[in-house]
This record gives structure tokens, C-alpha cells and sequence, in this order.
């Protein structure tokens, strides 16, 4: 068997050469021993001949000798601890629930990023009672800055980190995607009383409303089908440290009720189950959402928001504070730059094309612009792409759009801020408001004839009004009678 550092070997059960060969390159990166298996069968077989040297399984969900599910099952029926991570192609809500019912640890989404592949597998064998750690859940030392700010107001930030991560009092964090607000919320943990216990994240957006609720609560075993061993929810395994709820709010409204009763109450109840446990643990949650707005909508509670929200801090985005792009774009350029590898230039042109754009996925686009700029190792080039998309004009979220015919449709395509999703559900709330405003018109703001023709319930058509705000889009009775006042003055 090969011998590696850390002593633990991981079993690959992966059909598809190329992906077995990029696994075991992976993991011996890694410091792990590697053993390949190509199907169900020889994943099994090797589980049976050596089930006390395998420290974790990846397992393909589609395979042709005995499928992934089969083989899970399998493997739970010799060994109900052993943690398997699923990984495919298709990751699908339904797959997904799926594999975690019949007992999977975890599930990844092929192409699998050496990142996220490294933090499954630390978490895998961690649970299995292992030594191995992710390096940033237990920090040696938490004093170190992480934000660089030259931006007056990420200073200020900058200065609360240590007052807000001493208190126990929850954090509400927000900004835009990518600007940085899981990197503050372990700065917050790492200035803490709880640095040296687990920091662990849960995105509430990625999985699933029924994968979140046993991911943070836990299970008991027989709670449910594939249910082969009780669980422990990241709750109960973070007792003393942090827990952070990325896009908390997307959470389903149900799971918000229960998310209340232990922020109040500092317990509950596993999945299927009837015992108490109570646990302490600190609470930040972050969201690019309007949570206010979420309220109105009845997506979001009202009193959760309350107990999340004791501090609160704001991320500017990128682009509104430039001071920090250059510097920022250094420090991520030494800290990806291979050890050995000549450094890369940042070129004044480069410098101009950075500060110039608009940057909309924040600091995550420009960690990606470079580590683009490591790889193709031509500064004009990067500058020339930046400039070009800066010729495009972006979508501003921040714009109110009162008439379908004020929306733009350029030749270039745009750069939007908002996801594809909040653009769809914009483009319907104005589908609806032009509708509404043309049937009010039309029976001169009468709205039971207007609900007639719009062929809805008249209730429905005053709850639809209040909520999409019709009135303050320009167009109401008393303008209208104005508007007659005028034609009727004319027409004398």
C-alpha cells in the first residue's frame, strides 16, 4: 500500500479514466494515499479485503458495473461510518437528496475544483474522528488582517473587526456577491473568544430546503429512508464555535422558524428525533438579498431578521472603493504565484484598465482576472479585455424601471449585476405592473373593471397593486384628471 504523510487513503470508484487519473493526481497533491477502483464491484471488494485502512471513498453516482446509490448502499451495509462523497455530473436537487438520504457525506458537482475537493474530504475524515483539519476552521493565530483597505470605509471595518469578533452577539453581513463577506466573517471568528473551535459554513442557496435542515439539525438513525446511522448537524458539531449562513435569505421560510427557536432558545431536535440538545454557538449569516423587501414579500421573517441582524455590516462593492483594487490585485497575484515562478508585472496600463472597470463580481472577478494573468502571462492582454467590457454598459439593480419601454436593448451584450434569476423575476414584476396600469386606463382607474378584465379576483388585483407599488409608477387617478383638466381647457 503506498505511504503518504498523513496516513490516511482514500478509495476512488470512478469509470471514466481521465477523471481517475485527475483524482489520484489530486489527492496525492494532497498528502493522501490513493486506491482506484473502476466500478461498484471493485469498490466493494476492496472495502471487504481492507475496510480498516480507507479513510474515505469518492464514488461516481453513474457507473456501469453496480450504479453509485447500489454501492452506497452497500458499502453502509459493511461499514455505516465510513464517509463517501458522491460526485457526478448530474447534480440535480433530486440526485442530491437522494444520495444524502442513502447515507452520502457529502456531494460534488463534476468538474471538481481542487479546492472543494480538498475541504470534503477534510470534513469527511474529520468526522470519522480523524486528525487531519481544514487549516482555516482551526487558525493558530487570528491577529492577521485579511481586507486590504486603503477605502476609507473598508478602514472602518477594518478597525470594528476586533469589537464585533470579541462580543457573542450575531452578525448580519451584506454586500454584493463576491465582496468579500465569508473572508470578514472569518476574520470576525478568528478575532473571537471561539478561534481556536470549528468554523463551519453552510450556503443555504447551494442545497436544497431538506439537505439544509439535516446539514444544520442532524438526523436520527431510521428518520428516514437511507437514514443507516444517526447524524450530527453542523450545530451540534460546532458546539462552542461559529456557524456562518451564507445567502440566508434564500432559507426556506419553514427552516427560518426553527433557525428562530435556536438562536432564542439555544437548542432543538435532531431530524426524527425527541431528545434536546442544546448547544452554544455564534451565528453570522450574509446575504446579497434586500431583506426588508423580503419581509414585505413574506419570503423572509420579520422577527428572525431581528435576532440575525444585532450588528450589522455593509461591503461596498469593488467599484466603489478603487483605492483597493491595485493593492488587492498585488497581494492576490503573490499569494497564487507558484513558488519558484518569475513574478508577473501589473502593467500602468493594466492599472488603468482595473481601475477604470466595474468590476461586477467584485473581488472574486478580480481573483480570477489574477489568476488569469499567472496563467496566460501577458498584462497587455488582460488590460485590453478589461477595457473592452468597460465599454459595455452594465445593469444597475440600484435603477428603478417604471416602463417597459425605458428598458434598453443594446447591440453589445451587458455585464449584469444581478443574477439571471433576479433579471427574470424583474422582466415579470413590470410585465405584470404594464398589464395592471393598461387595465386601469382602459376603465379610467375603475378596479373591479379592471380586475374583470384582467380576468382575476378583485382582491387579488388590490393585494397585486400594493405589492408592485402601481400607484407610485407614475400613472394614478389624480393624474389622469389632470390630464382631462388640460384637454378640456384645450378643447375651449
Amino acid at each position: 500500500m503506498q505511504t503518504q504523510r498523513n496516513g490516511h487513503t482514500i478509495l476512488v470508484g470512478e469509470d471514466e479514466p481521465e477523471v481517475r487519473g485527475y483524482f489520484e493526481m489530486a489527492l496525492k497533491c494532497l498528502g493522501y494515499a490513493v486506491e482506484l477502483a473502476q466500478d461498484g464491484e471493485e469498490v466493494l471488494a476492496y472495502i471487504q479485503s481492507q475496510q480498516s485502512a480507507v479513510s474515505a471513498v469518492l464514488l461516481n453516482l453513474m457507473m456501469p458495473e453496480g450504479d453509485g446509490v447500489e454501492t452506497l448502499q452497500r458499502i453502509r451495509q459493511i461499514d455505516p461510518d465510513l464517509p463517501v462523497i458522491i460526485v457526478s455530473a448530474a447534480a440535480s436537487a433530486q440526485n442530491v437528496v437522494m444520495a444524502m438520504k442513502y447515507g452520502a457525506t457529502d456531494f460534488l458537482s463534476k468538474p471538481v475544483a481542487h479546492e472543494d475537493l480538498d475541504k470534503a474530504l477534510a470534513k469527511a475524515v474529520e468526522s470519522r474522528g480523524l486528525a487531519r483539519r481544514v487549516p482555516v476552521t482551526r487558525p493558530a493565530t487570528g491577529k492577521g488582517k485579511i481586507f486590504v483597505a486603503a477605502n476609507q470605509r473598508m478602514k472602518e471595518i477594518q478597525a470594528l473587526v476586533a469589537q464585533v469578533g470579541w462580543s457573542e452577539a450575531p452578525v448580519l453581513i451584506q454586500g454584493e456577491t463576491g465582496s468579500g463577506k465569508e473572508v470578514l466573517a472569518r476574520q470576525l471568528h478568528c478575532n473571537s473568544p471561539r478561534a481556536d473551535k470549528l468554523f463551519l459554513k453552510l450556503n443555504c442557496a447551494a442545497l436544497p430546503s431538506e439537505l439544509v435542515e439535516s446539514e444544520l439539525f442532524g438526523y436520527e438513525r431510521g428518520a428516514f429512508t437511507g437514514a443507516f446511522q444517526k447524524k450530527a448537524g453542523m450545530f451540534e458539531m460546532a458546539d462552542g464555535g461559529t456557524i456562518f449562513l451564507d445567502e440566508i435569505g434564500d432559507m426556506d421560510v419553514r427552516l427560518q422558524a426553527k433557525l428562530l427557536q435556536v438562536l432564542q432558545d439555544h437548542e432543538f431536535q435532531r431530524i426524527g428525533g425527541k431528545e434536546v440538545v442544546k448547544v452554544d454557538v455564534r451565528v453570522m449569516s450574509a446575504t446579497h438579498r434586500d431583506l426588508e423587501r423580503a419581509i414585505v414579500e413574506r419570503s423572509f421573517r420579520e422577527d428572525l431578521l431581528y435576532r440575525l441582524n444585532v450588528i450589522s455590516l455593509h461591503l461596498p462593492p469593488l467599484r466603489e472603493r478603487k483605492e483597493d483594487i491595485v493593492p488587492f490585485a498585488e497581494h492576490l497575484l503573490a499569494r497564487h504565484t507558484p513558488a519558484g515562478a518569475p513574478p508577473v508585472a501589473i502593467t500602468l496600463d493594466l492599472r488603468h484598465a482595473m481601475t477604470t472597470y466595474h468590476w461586477p463580481g467584485n473581488v472574486r472577478e478580480l481573483e480570477n482576472v489574477m489568476r488569469r494573468l499567472l496563467v496566460l502571462r501577458d498584462p497587455e492582454r488582460i488590460a485590453h479585455e478589461l477595457h473592452s467590457k468597460s465599454t459595455r454598459r452594465p445593469i444597475s439593480a440600484a435603477v428603478p424601471i417604471t416602463s417597459l419601454s425605458e428598458v434598453r436593448r443594446p447591440t453589445e451584450p451587458e455585464l449584469p449585476d444581478t443574477s439571471i434569476l433576479d433579471q427574470v423575476t424583474q422582466a415579470k414584476q413590470q410585465a405584470e405592473i404594464e398589464a395592471i396600469l393598461a387595465a386601469l386606463n382602459s376603465t379610467r382607474w375603475n378596479r373591479k373593471q379592471a380586475a374583470t378584465l384582467l380576468k382575476i379576483d378583485y382582491k387579488a388585483l388590490l393585494y397585486k397593486m400594493k405589492k408592485l407599488r402601481v400607484e407610485e409608477k407614475g400613472i394614478t387617478p389624480t393624474t389622469l384628471v389632470t390630464e382631462e383638466a388640460k384637454l378640456a381647457v384645450a378643447g375651449r
